[in-house]
């Protein structure tokens, strides 16, 4: 991995990652129709690195909320308010998505990573679901309406995030907007569901990088790989939620459709 991939692969994670366009999708094909050389893991620990920094750096507030009502629910509380059950909502919400990356990521990885053309596939086809469902969904719902039905249907289609060209948020936003929530609520809630299933998965890459050691001349791809992941990672939420307040997600739709039909084409 040298300088100029690391440029590259961590501005493709993070601008892919975070809006809904499927970053697995986008780092298997991409480097594929390139010739680029597999990542490995210690790029792999810079993409979720710099993931975890975009988003624990922009919604910091959002986390001294949910860690100060989660407190506040086990010491005496309970659950009366919107926002002391919100954290066990997420908790239950990443419970699906932990046990199915824990048991089928390598099975699915293994799978999906050779076949690229049902990879664009999906791209297209989960594009389309999100275009149903921003004009279908009611849109009724603000984030302090989320319950314990929407925490568990979200965290169930957060699974299908395992399969590259589906989106993690993607899919996340799509299944709120069928539930009823409003594009602002259903693209936070995504966010904040993320975050523990980025911080354990960067967890679980750094504990076996300590394991294996940074490989010589790793070092410096490695930092441009955090640094261009989190800062534009960074920009890509501030971007995703500012458009959702005012617009459609139809320029994700049309991005899916277009990048998906091209990629098949060249493939």
């Amino acid at each position: 991995m040298n300088n100029l991939h690391a440029l590259l692969l961590g501005s493709l994670q993070g601008l892919t990652e975070i809006l809904p366009i499927s970053s697995s999708a986008h780092l298997i094909l991409i480097p594929r129709i390139f010739g680029w050389p597999e990542s490995g893991l210690t790029f792999d620990v810079a993409l979720h690195l710099g993931t975890l920094i975009a988003i624990g750096l922009y919604f910091w507030r959002d986390i001294f909320d949910l860690t100060f009502n989660f407190i506040a629910s086990i010491g005496g509380k309970g659950l009366h308010t919107p926002g002391n059950r919100l954290p066990w909502y997420i908790i239950i919400g990443t419970v699906p998505a932990a046990i199915a990356g824990k048991k089928l990521e390598e099975p699915i990885e293994e799978l999906f990573r050779h076949n690229p053309v049902i990879i664009c596939t999906l791209l297209i086809a989960f594009g389309l679901l999100l275009a149903f469902a921003d004009t279908t969904g009611p849109k009724r719902w603000k984030l302090d309406r989320i319950n314990l039905k929407a925490a568990i249907v979200i965290g169930l289609a957060q699974c299908l995030a395992l399969v590259p060209g589906v989106s993690r948020s993607g899919i996340t936003i799509t299944a709120a907007l069928l539930l009823g929530y409003n594009r602002e609520a259903s693209a936070r809630f995504s966010f904040l569901l993320s975050l523990p299933i980025v911080f354990g998965a960067a967890l679980l890459k750094v504990g076996h990088l300590v394991k294996t050691g940074t490989p010589a001349g790793e070092g410096t791809p490695l930092l441009i790989g955090v640094a261009t992941s989190a800062l534009l990672g960074y920009a890509s939420v501030a971007l995703l939620l500012k458009l959702v307040q005012r617009h459609s997600l139809y320029p994700f739709v049309w991005y899916r459709l277009i990048v998906g039909t091209a990629l098949l084409f060249l493939i």
